[in-house]
């Protein structure tokens, strides 16, 4: 047997620390759960800082639809008293993606060399998110594989019923937009020469704004429109890669957290998935340091997953989750005081749960109030564009008579 040094905090709120001994890690978390502890952190002595399963490379990217399925799938299976090997290898038979078919024969291969089921999986980090593996070790130590997997599921579904509702806000005006700079450029392109002609031909002095449309007509049909186009792309490569560096990424989520209107919708749709990912990792089982490393990256927003970082830092010298949460700008006072009160009463979890529900509701409205608002805007961008343009090729019209004359 091992010994295992944990971190927990006991029902008063006091940090208590201390040893046990155990066959494995899981073993030790199950024996300090039974006892009424919020487990912190549990390593085994002298093997390093606890963290996370280490994900190593391998596998491929799944949609989580897929995860969805396979997680509901697997826990009625086993649920049913099929063994794990029995059940991943039906599973593996039965998915429609290729990254997720191979992933699945692979962790049945190992668990039946006798790995556990979670280490197994941690071998595919880009095939089971850091949220599946740890939630699987947690069932695992628990025997409640069936249950967490079940979670799991709930979990996949609501995130992606979060993005859905997003996506669907942004697809109107996004659709709209491009739109608008196609017709705009179909008439500067092939319609504005046409009119071009027409006016060479009558002659006399054309009004300034009909001459500006001339000029950029000529100047897209020219190698200017090469330019443009070159400029385009090479601004959305320089975006992307700007973005993708941990400087660019903070300084990007920061701004979209300050803009008008979208910011607040960033910012509610950001706290949900904090809430809903910490919450049911909580639930599984998975110790508060633990969990706090995932939820940080799984919040999409750069600018709480610091501030989950030095919320964990925090936490692992002794302070409660609400304190060094209150000093985090981006978390707001209600979210704090639910906590707190979780924290007190033992029922975090339950605490998250409800506050992820509030954000969900909370984004929902701020969607359909975006959409309600954006949708009139976008028809007059589109009214005011091309009707600019019409009248600009019909001003030399009023002259035509006194032209002709």
């Amino acid at each position: 047997m091992a010994t295992f040094a944990y971190t927990v905090r006991d029902k008063a709120g006091k940090i208590v620390k201390g040893a046990l001994e155990g066959d494995n890690r899981e073993n030790v978390s199950a024996k300090l759960r039974q006892t009424g502890y919020l487990i912190l952190d549990v390593q085994e002595k002298n093997a390093g800082l606890s963290a996370p399963i280490k994900l190593r490379p391998g596998g491929g990217r799944v949609k989580a639809k897929d995860l969805t399925v396979f997680s509901r799938q697997f826990a009625t299976m086993i649920n049913a008293g099929l063994s794990l090997t029995k059940c991943l290898g039906i599973l593996a038979g039965q998915t429609e993606s290729a990254n997720l078919k191979a992933a699945i024969s692979q962790v049945a291969k190992d668990v039946e060399a006798g790995q556990s089921l979670s280490d197994s999986m941690a071998k595919h980090p880009k095939t089971f998110p850091g949220i599946f593996i740890n939630m699987v070790r947690a069932g695992e130590t628990g025997g409640v594989l069936d249950e967490v997997l079940m979670r799991v599921a709930d979990h996949f579904e609501r995130d992606a019923a979060l993005k859905g509702k997003i996506k669907s806000a942004m697809t109107y005006p996004i659709a709209m937009f491009v739109l608008v700079m196609v017709v705009a450029a179909a008439m500067l392109i092939f319609v504005m020469p046409v009119f071009k002609d027409m006016f060479a031909n009558m002659g006399g002095k054309l009004p300034g704004l009909t001459q500006a449309l001339i000029d950029l007509s000529n100047f897209l049909r020219g190698i200017g429109g090469i330019i443009v186009v070159v400029v385009i792309v090479a601004l959305g490569f320089a975006f992307r890669s700007w973005k993708e560096t941990p400087a660019g990424r903070l300084q990007w989520d920061t701004i979209k957290l300050k803009l008008p209107v979208i910011g607040p919708l960033v910012r509610k749709m950001s706290l949900a998935r904090f809430t809903r990912t910490f919450g049911t990792l909580v639930s599984a089982g998975v110790p508060i340091l633990s969990a706090l490393d995932i939820v940080g990256d799984t919040s999409g927003n750069e600018v709480v997953a610091r501030a989950v970082r030095k919320i964990r830092a925090a936490i692992k010298e002794g302070e409660t989750i609400a304190k060094p949460l209150s000093e985090a700008p981006v978390f707001p006072s209600m979210l704090v005081q639910m906590i707190a009160v979780g924290e007190e009463t033992g029922a975090l979890d339950s605490m998250l749960n409800k506050v992820a529900d509030f954000y969900d509701d909370e984004v929902s409205s701020a969607v359909d109030g975006l959409t309600s608002m954006i949708e009139p805007l976008m028809m007059a961008f589109l009214a005011g564009v091309v009707g600019t343009m019409v009248i600009a090729m019909y001003l030399p019209m009023f002259n035509v008579i006194s032209l002709v004359k």
